[in-house]
């Protein structure tokens, strides 16, 4: 039996991971933040942080952030009271991971914690494991993370009793990792290799009689043995390029995500994507050559990975699309082996999410496309209460949805907060406010506060 950080302590405040406890972006039911939150309105404080997409990780009276300063990664304390900075640990690796310029840093992964320890991972080192007041308790180095396409490192670790868990899906060598919580040693590596490159965070799922870690990449949905990371059944056909994390609820898992590609947006052929971007005309596309706002993008496409595009790497792109589907399955537990058909209870596939995980609240589905667009499900039948109900806010979405207190939390890319009544025919906004900042972290609901990590600042609300 597994325990999560809640049953091994009790239900302090907490948000020790990404998306909160078991990964499910739901705050504690005693949990009251402010609705009405802003520059302006019901701040606690704000300091300012170095740029990197992670996200806060909470406990008790402190708050920990990863961030990439000064060509050092960095695990950093903060003081949950009044922002102070408690600690700093740096860390600078011998290389650093290749990353997307833009969107992307060498410390994108949400510290975890079980209110003792502090894991974090980066791409260009491998596992660190801190005390609460910073001292180093051990380390795990790892290769050199290749990620798929080229974006960095997006996963997170995740802490489950006295394992600590990493998808570590890259390029190659893909793999799910267990370690020793206390000492850092490996307990179990299971390899991925169909997996070329996915972004998601592992969960934990009882199904079959037992726990399981279930992961998305490449095409394929997969759950595996807690205890060994034997692969227990496998769900053939969703999206390509995974970068959402399941969600769990009234016993099913639900899995949704998006990427380009797939049956909803067909890839250009070869003929047209050469017209456009082979401008010295020698028949293939050089890196260079594509246009720099869609460089970082694009290059994930090289599948052998020499810096150009041949028609070689458009018909791998076009068998791993035949796999593939851009879709929100519900899955029943109980399966063994290959339960595409047999434990698959419904599917959906409008208004799906590229990054932004779905969230399970208060008896509903809620998935967020880019755009601003909210649809809710029912978890029994998939029947939408409503699909893709315009929210006032463009734009991508990179945070995921959180809730607490019959309300639900979004950001988008560019800077604005939204503030959703759960339920209802239609989305009711509460509240709405342009941080004039991107958001890329997912925010961190603890009792009566939210902390939001803008490009620029961290900043801590309460009250109403």
């Amino acid at each position: 039996m597994w325990l999560t950080t809640s049953a091994l302590f009790g239900t302090p405040p907490n948000w020790p991971q990404f998306r909160g406890v078991d990964g499910a972006g739901v705050a504690a039911a005693s949990a009251k933040p402010p609705v009405k939150i802003g520059p302006t309105e019901n701040v606690r404080w704000s300091v300012p942080v170095p740029w990197s997409p992670s996200s806060p990780c909470v406990w008790g009276d402190r708050i920990f952030l990863t961030t990439f300063d000064a060509g050092q990664l960095e695990v950093r304390c903060y003081d949950r009271g009044d922002g102070k900075l408690r600690w700093t640990q740096h860390l600078k690796p011998e290389g650093i991971e290749e990353f997307h310029n833009a969107d992307g840093s060498p410390a994108a992964s949400t510290p975890a914690t079980d209110g003792r320890h502090v894991v974090t991972y980066f791409g260009s080192f491998g596992l660190l494991c801190h005390d609460f007041e910073g001292r180093e308790v051990w380390r795990r180095p790892l290769a050199l993370a290749q990620s798929g396409g080229k974006f960095g490192s997006g996963t997170s670790p995740v802490i489950v009793g006295n394992r600590v868990l990493l998808n570590r899906d890259q390029y190659q060598d893909s793999s799910l990792l267990a370690l020793d919580l206390l000492t850092g040693a490996i307990a179990w590596e299971t390899p991925r290799p169909e997996a070329a490159g996915s972004f998601g965070t592992p969960v934990i799922w009882r199904s079959d009689g037992e726990d399981q870690i279930v992961l998305g990449g490449s095409a394929q949905l997969k759950g595996y043995a807690f205890q060994s990371g034997a692969e227990r059944w496998v769900i053939n056909g969703v999206t390509n390029t995974v970068c959402t994390t399941p969600v769990i609820g009234d016993g099913r898992l639900f899995f949704a995500a998006w990427s380009p590609g797939q049956s909803d947006a067909p890839r250009q052929p070869w003929e047209k994507f050469l017209e456009a971007n082979d401008k010295n005309r020698d028949g293939v596309v050089d890196l260079a050559e594509l246009d720099p706002r869609r460089r970082d993008y694009l290059r994930g496409m090289d599948r052998n990975r020499d810096g150009k595009f041949t028609p070689e790497d458009w018909e791998l792109l076009k068998i791993t699309d035949a796999k593939a589907e851009n879709v929100l399955v519900a899955v029943n537990p109980g399966g063994r082996g290959n339960i595409s058909e047999t434990h698959v209870a419904w599917k959906y596939r409008k208004g799906l999410p590229y990054v932004a995980s779905p969230l399970f609240y208060e008896g509903r589905i809620y998935i967020l496309r880019d755009g601003g667009l909210l649809s809710s499900l029912d978890p029994k039948t998939g029947e939408p209460f409503y699909a893709q109900e315009r929210i006032g806010a463009t734009g991508s979405y990179y945070a995921s949805p959180v809730a607490a207190d019959g309300r639900i939390y979004v950001a988008s890319l560019p800077g604005k907060l939204t503030v959703l009544k759960a339920g209802g025919a239609k989305p009711e906004i509460l509240h709405q406010v342009d941080f004039g900042a991107r958001i890329l972290a997912t925010p961190a609901l603890v009792e009566d506060a939210i902390y939001v990590r803008t490009a620029t600042h961290l900043w801590a609300f309460g009250g109403n």
